[in-house]
């Protein structure tokens, strides 16, 4: 199936990591802070603290609303985040011991996190708000309460345990969290290279669309020469049979080159005027096949078409016809390499997808080799190895896909197509 397109890192996987780091500080805020007014009966400022939960639930509420918005979430609203977040938590800090409070150390997982995401400057803002916060906590803060009997073991024991889940609830978050942001970046960089790929096939394209255009004008005189000689030369050696009928296969011949340069020009007009053909699939694939038979009849063509792909009606763009018509043609090439004449199409309609399948009975696809789609690789001896790579930018310009594989007795190429482009409404 065509895989779905990863979101990027930056701002967004940024902001959309600390709304779920948001609720895990709510939950676990909430747990603490009761724990330490209920169970361990220490005299805290319960209904300030609360308070500031209760906040922190309003801004996850409004941060979950806006990472669903189609606009671009810019980096100063990551910084607006992180800095909603940090006072929040610098304001429970404020009730809990200030700088002495073992979760004191929680104000540098912005820091990480932004590390991972945001440009130097957005990483010096972050740190010089939570390094604020840290010297303001320092002056400014309500003392943590310690039981009165065994007051000075008491506090030693409370702080040494609030290290150490601190220490773990840092561990979880960093790695978990910055795992995250990790995975994101590695695969915005498989992204941004497939991307690179695409654009050097898809100039490679434009330049032999070039060349070809250029040679279509220069051919159509010396075609027209010949259209006209060729008459001529059957009627000179109208006694010799055999010449004749070489003549009359030229004639053919000259017609049907004719015919594809019009045809070249009769796609670019189309292409231009990005006018679609509307047709039922079953017209368009009936259509294509009587294409194929004409320039290869000697292949014995199986159709399979699905009743309910049979029926949807298509908005046909330019260019997806000589698509399939180049499939056809390299599957009729490989299984012609093995003494068979077998292709065949399948066509069906895959929740909310059209796929297009063709089999053939070849030698199949190098799993060692170059990419079959790459342009320019082909493994045939006389192929030009543009076939497979002008199916895929077809695809990939409908937001589809071309696969390519082996099967048991051959190879299958399969173009999937979006029936929400290419449907007709």
């Amino acid at each position: 199936m065509p895989h779905r397109p990863a979101q990027p890192v930056g701002p967004f996987a940024l902001t959309r990591t600390l709304a779920w780091l948001r609720l895990c500080a709510i939950a676990g805020q909430s747990v603490a802070v009761l724990v330490c007014a209920w169970w361990m009966q220490l005299a805290i400022p319960l209904l300030p603290l609360l308070l500031g939960i209760g906040l922190l639930a309003v801004f996850s509420v409004f941060a979950a609303w806006r990472l669903r918005q189609p606009w671009r979430l810019r980096e100063w609203e990551a910084i607006g985040h992180i800095a909603a977040d940090t006072l929040v938590l610098g304001y429970l800090l404020y009730f809990t011991g200030g700088a002495s409070n073992p979760f004191i150390t929680l104000l540098l997982v912005p820091i990480a996190l932004s590390a991972a995401a945001l440009s130097v400057r957005a990483i010096l803002a972050v740190a010089t708000l939570t390094g604020f916060a840290y010297l303001v906590l320092l002056r400014w803060h309500v003392p943590l309460p310690i039981p009165m009997h065994g007051e000075l073991h008491a506090g030693f024991s409370l702080h040494v345990a609030g290290m150490g889940v601190n220490f773990v609830i840092s561990a979880l978050l960093l790695g978990f969290f910055i795992n995250r942001l990790a995975h994101a970046l590695r695969v915005q960089q498989l992204e941004v290279q497939r991307v690179r790929e695409r654009a050097l096939r898809d100039e490679g394209i434009l330049a032999i669309a070039t060349q070809a255009a250029g040679a279509a004008h220069e051919l159509n005189t010396p075609l027209s020469t010949m259209r006209t000689l060729l008459p001529e030369l059957r009627r000179e050696h109208a006694g010799d049979t055999l010449l004749a009928e070489d003549l009359v296969l030229l004639e053919d011949q000259v017609d049907r080159c004719r015919t594809i340069l019009r045809e070249m020009v009769a796609l670019g007009k189309a292409q231009l005027s990005q006018e679609p053909e509307r047709l039922s699939v079953a017209q368009f694939i009936h259509g294509c096949l009587e294409r194929f038979q004409l320039l290869r009849p000697e292949a014995e063509l199986t159709l399979e078409l699905d009743e309910a792909a049979a029926q949807t009606k298509l908005r046909t763009p330019p260019g997806l016809r000589h698509a399939l018509l180049n499939l056809l043609n390299n599957a009729a090439d490989a299984s012609a390499s093995c003494d068979s004449q077998v292709v065949v199409l399948q066509v069906a309609r895959d929740t909310g997808w059209l796929r297009l399948c063709v089999r053939d009975h070849g030698p199949g696809f190098d799993p060692d080799g170059e990419p079959a789609t790459r342009l320019g690789h082909s493994q045939k001896q006389a192929g030009l190895g543009i076939g497979l790579a002008l199916a895929e930018a077809t695809a990939e310009r409908l937001n589809g896909k071309l696969t390519a594989g082996n099967i048991e007795h051959g190879a299958e190429v399969c173009l999937y197509l979006p029936l929400a482009v290419i449907a007709d409404r």
